[in-house]
């Protein structure tokens, strides 16, 4: 049988890409804002979180290839763009950090999200960097990110939280 892995390209995204890019993240931040809702009302939540967080989400990532276009990459599978994953390299400080990063969801749970995290360590690498570091949240809707990086050997150093109160 064939490992998907063996099939995927993973280059450097064009601007022809940013559509299909907005259409991954927001397919893929779908389930986390929906969790969000629930845990925190609708009333907090609508208070929180931009009138449609989904198109935001999507935005900020198709911006983010526009004034760094070398700092994203894109997975396909048969010429169809399935992932995508955006990077940033500090490089006074050494560290390079993974940004957004996403799989279709029809694709995910088969090592794509993976592949473009080794990339990008690959690049950190040649590039210089000495760590590599990357935020995700501590939601239900965030596990498979934080078991993927886990497995990459990245450790939670620093967690963070954040409290609401009714007033």
């Amino acid at each position: 049988m064939t490992d998907i892995t063996d099939n995927l390209v993973i280059r450097p995204a064009r601007r022809d890409d940013v559509n299909r890019i907005r259409k991954i993240a927001a397919q893929a931040w779908e389930p986390i804002y929906r969790g969000f809702r629930q845990r925190m009302g609708d009333q907090l939540y609508e208070r929180e979180t931009p009138e449609d967080p989904l198109a935001v989400k999507a935005e900020a990532v198709a911006n983010f290839y526009d004034e760094y276009p070398d700092w994203g990459l894109v997975t396909e599978i048969d010429g169809q763009v399935v992932g995508f994953i955006t990077f940033v390299l500090n490089r006074d400080k050494g560290i390079g950090e993974i940004g957004n990063n996403a799989v279709e969801p029809g694709h995910q749970g088969r090592g794509i999200g993976t592949a473009q995290c080794q990339r990008v360590l690959e690049i950190f690498r040649q590039e210089g960097m000495r760590y590599a570091k990357v935020h995700t949240g501590l939601d239900p809707a965030h596990v498979p990110a934080r078991a993927m990086y886990e497995k990459m050997g990245f450790e939670p150093i620093m967690p963070h939280v954040e409290y609401y109160r009714k007033l």
